[in-house]
């Protein structure tokens, strides 16, 4: 069996970090701890894993990153990096700077991100965000663009000015699934592919489609329904160009982990032994720079 590297784990410790964005999703309002995650990932093929930050409170960033080193020390866990927030809109250049000067040397944090779907539009394009964004990308760290569809022309800019850097983007710019928004979506994804320095992560999708269409346990209506927005992606940024995640537990909103990897393997069907090789370990490797 092929393992997949999951590049895309949010693992939530409430009794230790504050996590202010579940505060409307009742799903998501108790733990999920690495054993949660692992029995179910352990029985779909998935190995391995990065630790996605979960978007705690900016005081809790290097307390998370000291927890996931926690886990990852465990004899049987799965955790082999870590994706660290960060907060690249700081006004305190010391503090900052020092932040990049730890966090780029601890072995186990493979990339950054800062959540922007929440933020307003322009804070990415402050001279200020994009300097500091260099200092955290200037050792070959990717940054994960979190972005709504609709603000994906600002990532595109934030890329291309960072041209050196490298960038993931999250969930597919995260397209208007239940609505069956496309157009514009794919317009906006295929300039974003125009630029070398992006690639792009099939995660999250899921969670954004219409679970009232979704009864039962078969896959295909789900599959037929995310099939445009993944064959998109695939066919504008190519195979060497695309990574996997699981979203989890975020996938829980609509169907999970276990229904999310079903769709994927359906939507991979008559792809190659070396595409389904790159999607699933070999790009997120080199990418992320993972042994």
């Amino acid at each position: 069996m092929r393992q997949w590297l999951d590049t895309h784990v949010h693992l939530l410790y409430p009794e230790r970090l504050h996590y202010d964005w579940t505060a409307g999703l009742p799903a998501l309002q108790h733990p999920f701890h690495l054993r949660d995650y692992r029995s179910e990932a352990q029985s779909l093929g998935i190995g391995p894993a990065l630790h996605m930050e979960a978007d705690v409170r900016e005081a809790d960033i290097e307390v998370e990153t000291e927890l996931v080193e926690e886990l990852a020390e465990g004899p049987t866990g799965p955790i082999i990096g870590a994706i660290s927030s960060c907060r690249p809109e700081s006004t305190d250049s010391k503090a900052f700077a020092s932040f990049v000067e730890r966090t780029t040397a601890n072995p186990l944090i493979r990339g950054f991100r800062r959540v922007l779907h929440t933020q307003p539009d322009e804070l990415s394009a402050s001279e200020r965000f994009r300097a500091n964004l260099r200092l955290l990308t200037a050792q070959g760290h990717p940054f994960d663009l979190c972005v709504l569809s609709r603000q994906l022309p600002q990532a595109a800019d934030l890329a291309k000015s960072l041209h050196n850097a490298t960038f993931v983007l999250d969930h597919c710019g995260i397209p208007g699934v239940a609505s069956g928004e496309l157009e514009h979506w794919r317009k906006d994804i295929r300039t974003l592919a125009a630029l070398p320095n992006v690639h792009c992560k099939i995660s999250g999708v899921i969670a954004y489609g219409d679970a009232s269409r979704w009864q039962g346990s078969d896959v295909a209506p789900v599959a037929e329904d995310l099939r445009p927005y993944i064959e998109e992606v695939i066919q504008s940024f190519g195979w060497q160009r695309v990574v996997w995640g699981s979203d989890f537990p975020v996938c829980k909103l609509t169907k999970g982990l276990t229904t999310w990897k079903h769709v994927t393997d359906v939507l991979m069907q008559g792809a190659s032994d070396s595409e389904l090789d790159a999607l699933a370990h070999g790009n997120a490797r080199r990418i992320y720079r993972l042994n």
